[in-house]
């Protein structure tokens, strides 16, 4: 992972109940390759994690949803969790937000629970993705078409499926948020 990501923001939206370790590390990687991360979410101050089944660590949010817009951004960055992304998904604001990444062509990343919100912002139609195995019917529903593998990239979309597959997440990540923007986004 040598990519140089200096100079990027990266969104990471989360809602109270995302995957915390799908959170720390990837964003600890994104910071090491010289990225500016930003946490974003519904919440105005901070927001909680999820650690081994039970609540974890508590987060300040850098920006709030309401005043968070994807064009400030490079790329983003979607934990997993069962809360964070089914509260997110009912949150038109946090829709639009990641739809509004796919429109402009930025690489987005989702990993376990995350690509739900994918999902919601009609975004997997026609793209090759992988996600926790709960999500297969949902996201072959979606249009997509699901594989089980530690990490899939379609066109700057980068998913996972569990925490076990952080490191292969992680390195394809930085490697397309390194890339940038990309001409098939919008399905």
């Amino acid at each position: 992972m040598a990519k140089d990501l200096t100079g990027k923001r990266i969104a990471i939206l989360v809602a109270d109940g995302f995957e915390q370790v799908e959170m720390t590390e990837p964003r600890k990687v994104l910071d090491d390759a010289g990225a500016e991360t930003v946490l974003i979410s519904p919440n105005a101050e901070r927001v909680r994690g999820w650690r081994h089944g039970e609540w974890g660590d508590e987060f300040a949010v850098d920006v709030p949803l309401d005043r968070a817009r994807a064009a400030d951004f490079d790329a983003l960055l979607q934990p997993g969790g069962v809360m964070s992304p089914d509260r997110l998904r009912m949150d038109e604001r946090a829709v639009a937000f990641v739809r509004a990444f796919f429109d402009e062509g930025k690489p987005v990343a989702a990993i376990c629970h995350g690509p739900w919100m994918l999902v919601e912002a009609d975004r997997v139609r026609g793209r090759t993705v992988t996600s926790w195995p709960s999500l297969r019917t949902d996201l072959r529903n979606a249009g997509a078409t699901w594989v089980d593998r530690e990490v899939v990239t379609d066109h700057g979309l980068v998913t996972s499926r569990k925490p076990d597959d952080i490191p292969a997440f992680n390195a394809k990540m930085i490697e397309e948020f390194a890339e940038g923007r990309h001409a098939r986004r919008a399905a």
